[in-house]
């Protein structure tokens, strides 16, 4: 995971061309992420393992190419779940709105 492959166009641009192929889960899992980065009251050291799993997933080379049929975004949901068991104290309520209002936005 690397931090320094992350940036916020990156994020919005993969989000947009890709929430329907990498599913629901894969895309709330990221924006959960995103906005429990966004909470001033995240610590850098949380922001750190976000935008490295965020980076990961945004990265166009990865150990399972994105494209690929039925795996493709596998090892970003890995990526992201495991950025989630670290930061999970700073994904609260709010987070989830947020996350819930955009799904709902994209996905009907």
């Amino acid at each position: 995971m690397s931090e320094s492959e992350y940036s916020e166009h990156g994020f919005w641009q993969k989000l947009t061309n890709y929430a329907r192929q990498a599913g629901l889960e894969v895309v709330e899992k990221a924006l959960w992420l995103y906005y429990a980065a966004q909470r001033p009251d995240t610590p850098k050291w949380a922001k750190a393992v976000i935008f490295g799993a965020l980076g990961y997933f945004i990265m166009p080379i990865d150990a399972i190419p994105d494209l690929t049929p039925m795996m493709g975004f596998t090892d970003d949901l890995g990526a992201l779940a495991a950025a989630i068991g670290m930061v999970s104290m700073y994904i609260d309520d709010e987070v989830k709105q947020q996350t819930s209002a955009r799904l709902q936005a994209w996905f009907g």
